[in-house]
């Protein structure tokens, strides 16, 4: 026995606890964790009840800073153009997905539970839900505070809240833009809840490696959830060779293309969708594009199971020698 078992500090204690835990469950060792989503995965399932149903729901995800947000808000309102009702849901502690669809800022959902302890039942719809562009819903929902909690905490209390308040009945298209890459459970929590994966990307090398992180994210959760990969968006790209040529190898498709134009910069800065902005030639063809991809998604792509590369093979196929 060593000197600090003898002396019983917090540490051994705890030891002790762990050793009296594993003895009456018969184990010598704690078991290595490893669910189906993935090794070391103590990923809890989705409650039944916050299934959303009726409505096609699509999860964006993309590397930080490659479109995410004008992909989705500008895809919102493509939807829109083909008649179909639309909810928006930003995952952001940034809350600024849905900002060129209304023209502001919008408080988010956990930030909105907080002013009222977590009561619920004291929101109404217009306190965290505005309407934008086309007769869009859109919702914020924030994320913990830099360094604590969870992403997939407030994903799930947004769609909770939106299903009391029976916000997902008379829709008929969700859309969940995703910050960033899919580093952690708590942010793949909308893949949860969604039919298609949709990545935004560029033709570039950090893009198409956060895309190949994505796929591997995609692929674990569709072994316990309906959600599949639809393609990807090259996006703010004026060549597409090495998106295609990524997707050429592991079995993925490359399914709208946005070049680099300026006209997406303005609108931005303008609080506009593109739907919105004047109609210049550049404008409309990005408009068309989106309404394309929108029309798409909607009719459904087929499923594919891509396999996703080895850091060091997608290091050794992008580029040049």
């Amino acid at each position: 026995m060593s000197p600090l078992d003898s002396k019983h500090p917090p540490a051994a204690r705890a030891n002790a606890r762990e050793q009296a835990g594993l003895k009456a469950r018969g184990l010598a060792s704690p078991p290595i964790l490893k669910g189906s989503d993935g090794e070391g995965s103590v990923q809890v399932h989705q409650d039944d009840t916050m299934k959303i149903d009726g409505a096609k729901v699509f999860a964006v995800y993309g590397k930080g800073g490659i479109g995410k947000s004008t992909t989705s808000s500008n895809l919102s309102a493509a939807f829109t153009k083909l008649g179909k009702r639309v909810l928006q849901i930003g995952c952001d502690p940034k809350h600024d997905s849905t900002f060129t669809l209304t023209g502001q800022l919008q408080p988010t959902v956990i930030d909105i539970l907080k002013d009222v302890d977590f009561h619920a039942e004291e929101l109404r719809p217009e306190d965290f839900v505005a309407t934008g562009y086309g007769g869009v819903k859109c919702v914020e929902a924030g994320g913990p505070p830099a360094g604590t909690g969870c992403g997939g905490y407030v994903v799930g209390q947004t769609v909770k809240l939106l299903k009391q308040h029976h916000m997902l009945e008379d829709t008929d298209v969700v859309i969940f833009d995703v910050l960033g890459d899919v580093v952690c459970g708590g942010f793949a929590a909308p893949l949860q809840h969604a039919d298609r994966a949709v990545i935004v990307t560029a033709n570039d090398f950090d893009s198409i490696y956060a895309m190949n992180r994505i796929i591997a994210a995609v692929q674990a959760k569709s072994v316990n959830y309906k959600v599949r990969l639809a393609g990807c968006v090259a996006n703010r790209s004026k060549d597409t060779d090495e998106v295609d040529r990524y997707c050429k190898t592991v079995g993925f498709d490359r399914i709208a293309h946005m070049p680099d134009i300026d006209a997406i910069r303005r609108s931005r800065l303008k609080k506009k969708t593109l739907f919105e902005m004047p109609d210049d030639d550049d404008i409309v063809m990005a408009r068309a594009e989106y309404v394309r991809l929108a029309s798409l998604l909607y009719r459904g792509t087929e499923e594919m199971a891509p396999a996703p590369l080895p850091d060091r093979e997608i290091f050794e196929l992008l580029g040049f020698d």
